[in-house]
């Protein structure tokens, strides 16, 4: 699962918030609820959010590796 927990860590030290990303940059807010939930997002929205954070992608998001379900 991909995680986008660190984003949040980053706008806030950036201080940045959803409503700046909203009416300051055009985020659409389906595309933060989307991050918030850890849902897929395209490429395009990553390099959007790289961009105006002025950060790298391994700065916002991070692969977490679920636990494997048992095999009966």
């Amino acid at each position: 699962m991909i995680s986008y927990d660190n984003l949040w860590k980053v706008m806030k030290e950036k201080q940045i918030s959803q409503y700046a990303l909203i009416k300051k940059y055009g985020v659409s807010p389906g595309q933060i609820t989307r991050l918030k939930r850890n849902e897929s997002v395209s490429t395009h929205t990553i390099d959007m959010f790289c961009r105006i954070l002025d950060c790298e992608v391994e700065d916002i998001m991070r692969y977490v590796r679920e636990p494997e379900a048992k095999k009966i």
